[in-house]
């Protein structure tokens, strides 16, 4: 039970108020003063009808305006927000008495001493971090605020050591202990750049491998090219992020970048969205090439985009113009165009589904993005940034990686690539447990086996079975690029009257 007392501060007035309680039998827990005319007290919890005769008895004392409950004393609200802003926070951070003893360690702290809070409260920090003496700088006259390099098992930290002084009487401090902040060089990195606002899209993209470490030589150096710029790559691989990273380095960056889906965009719609809209010569709809006037516009999965704006799109890239639906005004528009897709454009092309011209117009400059099973040097890095990110995001604890995790991570095929990994980690983080270590089945990621795909580890049925499933598979997906048996029978290493009546057998024809 928590009541707030409105009043005029007086000398004796706790006093009075003490003994209105005890004539309850009601024995206080904790009292906050406030300058601000408000008491608070803090006692067990009574019954109603106590409380209701409690009330007008306290608010009879002299001095006391009005009395009210309330749900919680400021001390706690203090205490409880310092609480969560010290578990919100990545870095590891102790509070230390006048001795070097931990009093207090922040859930990062402990998750980096891998220890738990009674195993390190009362203990010297020097137990654990190396390359200063806490002890011997709290002894110093006066204590000042310390920055330096330490060791905490073959790990280096800055620690940042801050003094805490307590106001004392006739305009004197007492030093009452100091609180230690420990960063990471990458967290240190990070702040600086931050900073300096030095950072460019290119310095958000991670890349330990040799492979994704070229991509980026490459497209830093394409980044200031005003061309026309294609990057492939699987689903996920973060050709949207590399797109961005290149407008980021241009000259085009105090411009829009305007990302487009293009297998989002209805037929009937594209071209209205993309070029604009005129009806009795008033534009209606300005298209997105002319809001991106001056910046880049990105056209993801172009492979999907309608044979109409494949036509429009053409002549934008010819010769810098394109009209309106329904208008007759050439419109320049100054923008660079940066496409991405999944698929193989130069087979499209050989089957009709996308114009030859278009893609060589587009196909100036080029890169592929790798998937995550070519650098799987990345893996764990970009597990352990996501981690940190969906950490600080969802004020949850920074957690390591068990051993058993990091080889799971480092094995799996990743068919989703980067955005697969990413959403695990976030989904990881967010049903958070409790647990100091990233597992496996906390990931929930589905089984999946190189070069065969998702697999169900409950399967039912026969080898036989399975066989027949795979092959009609495998023949409904050739048979529409090998639209003849000999064609098929050829490109599978059989006879063609082998593929017909297998092709007769699973039901398969042209049609379907």
């Amino acid at each position: 039970m928590r009541l707030e007392v409105s009043c005029i501060d007086r000398v004796g007035l706790a006093k009075d108020i003490l003994v209105v309680l005890e004539k309850h039998g009601i024995n206080l827990i904790a009292i906050d003063a406030s300058n601000k005319g408000f008491l608070f007290l803090q006692f067990a919890e009574i019954s109603f009808e106590t409380l209701r005769e409690l009330m007008p008895q306290i608010r009879k004392v002299e001095s006391v305006h009005d009395v009210r409950t309330v749900s919680f004393m400021p001390s706690e609200q203090e205490h409880y927000a310092l609480k969560t802003l010290l578990k919100t926070l990545p870095d590891s951070v102790f509070s230390i008495d006048t001795k070097g003893r931990i009093r207090i360690a922040n859930e990062s702290a402990l998750l980096t001493l891998d220890m738990a809070e009674h195993e390190v409260v009362e203990e010297s920090l020097n137990h654990w971090v190396q390359g200063f003496n806490f002890a011997r700088w709290m002894s110093e006259t006066p204590v000042l605020a310390q920055a330096t390099r330490v060791q905490i098992n073959a790990n280096e930290y800055l620690a940042e050591m801050l003094p805490i002084y307590l106001p004392d009487d006739n305009d004197t401090t007492i030093l009452a202990g100091a609180v230690v902040s420990l960063k990471s060089p990458a967290r240190v990195g990070k702040q600086f750049n931050a900073l300096q606002n030095q950072t460019t899209g290119f310095d958000n993209v991670l890349a330990m491998s040799d492979k994704m470490k070229d991509v980026l030589k490459q497209a830093k150096r394409m980044a200031q090219l005003d061309a026309p710029l294609l990057i492939t790559g699987e689903t996920g691989t973060g050709k949207e992020l590399m797109a961005r990273a290149s407008h980021d380095a241009s000259m085009r960056r105090e411009h829009p970048f305007i990302a487009i889906n293009c297998a989002a965009l209805p037929d009937s719609v594209a071209e209205e969205e993309l070029f604009g809209f005129v009806s009795n010569g008033t534009v209606v709809k300005r298209g997105l090439f002319e809001e991106a006037k001056g910046g880049t516009v990105f056209l993801d999965e172009i492979a999907e985009m309608s044979k109409a704006a494949q036509v429009k799109l053409l002549r934008l890239l010819q010769d810098g113009t394109f009209r309106r639906i329904g208008g007759d005004v050439e419109v320049r528009a100054d923008v660079r165009i940066i496409c991405s897709t999944q698929k193989n454009l130069a087979e499209l092309c050989q089957t009709g589904e996308f114009r030859e011209d278009l893609y060589y117009r587009i196909h100036v400059l080029s890169y592929h993005m790798p998937s995550l099973r070519e650098r799987r040097v990345d893996v764990i890095p970009l597990t352990e940034m996501f981690l940190e990110h969906y950490s600080q995001q969802l004020s949850s604890p920074l957690r390591r990686i068990s051993a058993s995790c990091r080889d799971y991570l480092f094995t799996y095929a990743w068919p989703g690539n980067v955005r697969q990994l990413k959403n695990a980690i976030f989904r990881a983080v967010s049903m958070w447990d409790g647990s100091t270590e990233l597992t496996v089945e906390q990931l929930k990621l589905p089984s999946y086996a190189e070069g065969f795909g998702y697999f169900d580890e409950e399967f039912e049925g026969t080898l036989d079975e399975a066989m027949k499933d795979y092959e009609a598979g495998l023949l409904r997906r050739l048979y529409p690029a090998y639209p003849s048996t000999r064609q098929l029978a050829k490109k599978l290493g059989v006879s063609h009257t082998a593929i017909a009546n297998k092709l007769r057998d699973y039901n398969i024809n042209k049609k379907k």
